[in-house]
């Protein structure tokens, strides 16, 4: 009697214990969330307000339904001269963003195909490489970088912004721990079938490593989306100017166009959204596997 009598209460001491922790950690999450969409929730309430509340009164998300309108969005859709501006660099984004993604996506695949489904010499050293690429910062190779741009004569092109980060480390070691969690048995498979290396690579292998081009293609078009030092180097011409570029742009010595940015800020958002939507879910699934295998 007595030790059901201890066990209970040892039950409702853990059971009290782990409701402390379940609620400690709730607490610590939404403040976290918060603090996270702050930002986010603040320049969507800014959206809504003349340019000049922003400098008055810097970002908040006071509800002031007094002073909230949709002038901005309106003027930014007007076809004036600055949302003609606004929409060539939303057009020049979104055409760098698709060459980017998947060119990124398809040559860093096959890299971490071969890394991971053959055994040759050298191969732990190359994949080294690769991950040693990953501690070096990019201010570090900006130099470099831009100097070979210019030798190669591709400055003021999309081919300059783009070809740098098309074998981006972080995408070949994302692919290779993916792909190292699938059986080797297909390609034998495959090659019984009479399928040449080829036809194994794109027809059985590519289909199966969806989540990992679903969690790729997410993070890709938000690193290509919001890129902004390397096309500013790259870029000359106003008219190639990207979103990121443009928009910083709007802020000058002389006069700062505070309707449109914020405006075109929170517009901006919506193809990246878009890709979320899309591939969301993959994306828990390949960020996972990813993480653990291999």
């Amino acid at each position: 009697m007595a030790a059901t009598t201890s066990v209970q209460a040892s039950n409702k001491i853990g059971g009290t214990s782990r409701t402390v922790k379940t609620v400690l950690a709730t607490g610590f999450f939404a403040v976290l969330s918060f603090m996270i969409a702050f930002p986010l929730l603040a320049g969507l309430l800014a959206s809504f307000r003349p340019g000049r509340d922003l400098i008055r009164k810097g970002l908040s998300i006071d509800l002031d339904f007094s002073t909230m309108t949709l002038d901005n969005y309106i003027y930014l859709f007007s076809g004036n001269e600055d949302s003609q501006k606004y929409f060539m660099w939303f057009r020049n984004s979104l055409l760098l963003t698709l060459i980017s993604v998947v060119g990124t996506l398809l040559i860093c695949y096959f890299i971490a195909y071969g890394l991971s489904m053959y055994n040759f010499r050298l191969q732990g050293f190359l994949f080294f490489l690769v991950i040693a690429t990953m501690m070096v910062p990019f201010e570090i190779l900006m130099l470099p970088l831009y100097m070979e741009i210019i030798n190669l004569k591709l400055i003021n092109t999309t081919a300059g912004v783009v070809l740098p980060g098309l074998c981006g480390a972080s995408t070949i070691f994302f692919f290779r721990q993916y792909m190292r969690g699938l059986p080797k048995e297909l390609l034998d498979a495959g090659r019984i079938d009479g399928a040449n290396e080829y036809a194994i690579c794109v027809r059985i292998m590519m289909p199966l490593t969806k989540p990992a081009f679903a969690s790729m293609a997410i993070l890709s078009s938000m690193g290509a989306w919001n890129n902004l030092l390397w096309p500013m180097l790259v870029y000359r011409d106003a008219k190639k100017f990207t979103l990121p570029i443009g928009l910083n742009t709007l802020l000058t010595p002389y006069g700062n166009n505070y309707d449109v940015l914020i405006a075109g800020s929170m517009f901006s958002i919506i193809p990246v959204l878009i890709v979320f939507l899309a591939f969301q879910r993959y994306f828990i699934d390949g960020m996972t596997a990813g993480a653990v295998k291999g």
